[in-house]
C-alpha cells in the first residue's frame, strides 16, 4: 500500500475539487456535511467527472482504498473505496472525524449503530438503522455518531464509493464480535492502495 501522488489527475479534477472545497469552506461540521452530500451527489451524476478506471478494480481479499485527493489548504482527504462482491467492514468508528460517503457506482449496505455501554475495551453496541445506498446516493457521519459497517451486498457487481474524510484517516477503531451485542475493541493502522 502507498499513498497517492499529490499531482493524480482524472477528468473532472479540478471541477471535483471546486465543488469539495466549497463544500468544505462552511466550516461547521453540520454545514459541512450538509453541503458535502449535495456536492457529492452533484458530482456523481456529472459526466465531466470520472475517476481513474484503476478505482473500478477490486482486490480479490478485501476492499481497497485508494487517495484520489488529499487538500492542502482545507485539509481533508478524498479516497475511493472499491468493494468487491460480498466485501464490506466490520463495525468501525471514524477516530472522531467526521465523514460524507458517497456511492458513486452499485449499491452498498449501511447500518449504523449506537453505544450503549462501555466497560474499558469491551463495546455493547446496537443496531440503529440501516439503509441500501444506491448510486449517486451520499450519507454522512458527525462523531459521536460514527459507529458503522458497509458492505456491497451484490454477489457479482463490484460497487466503488468517494469519501471525504475531514482530515486523512490513518487509524481507526475496529470492533471484534464477542457475544451477545458486545464487541471488542482493536486499533487499526489504515493503508492506502496504488493507484495503477
Amino acid at each position: 500500500m502507498s499513498a497517492a501522488p499529490p499531482d493524480l489527475r482524472f477528468d473532472g479534477r479540478d471541477r471535483f475539487v471546486r465543488a469539495v472545497d466549497a463544500a468544505v469552506a462552511h466550516g461547521d461540521a453540520h454545514a459541512v456535511t450538509a453541503a458535502l452530500r449535495g456536492a457529492l451527489c452533484g458530482l456523481i451524476a456529472d459526466p465531466q467527472v470520472r475517476l481513474p478506471a484503476c478505482i473500478h478494480a477490486p482486490i480479490a481479499d478485501r476492499y481497497a482504498r485508494r487517495e484520489l485527493y488529499r487538500s492542502p489548504g482545507y485539509g481533508y482527504s478524498v479516497v475511493a473505496m472499491t468493494w468487491g462482491p460480498g466485501q464490506g467492514t466490520p463495525v468501525h468508528d471514524h477516530s472522531g472525524l467526521w465523514c460524507v460517503e458517497g456511492v458513486w457506482s452499485g449499491s452498498l449496505e449501511i447500518t449504523q449503530y449506537a453505544l450503549v455501554e462501555r466497560d474499558a475495551e469491551r463495546f455493547r453496541f446496537r443496531a440503529a438503522g440501516g439503509v441500501r445506498a444506491g448510486t449517486g446516493s451520499a450519507g454522512s457521519l458527525i462523531p459521536p455518531h460514527e459507529y458503522h459497517t458497509i458492505a456491497n451486498p451484490s454477489p457479482d457487481r463490484t460497487a466503488v464509493s468517494v469519501h471525504v474524510y475531514q482530515a486523512p484517516l490513518l487509524r481507526c477503531a475496529r470492533f471484534v464480535h464477542e457475544r451477545d451485542e458486545w464487541y471488542l475493541r482493536t486499533d487499526a493502522a489504515l493503508g492506502l492502495d496504488a493507484l495503477d
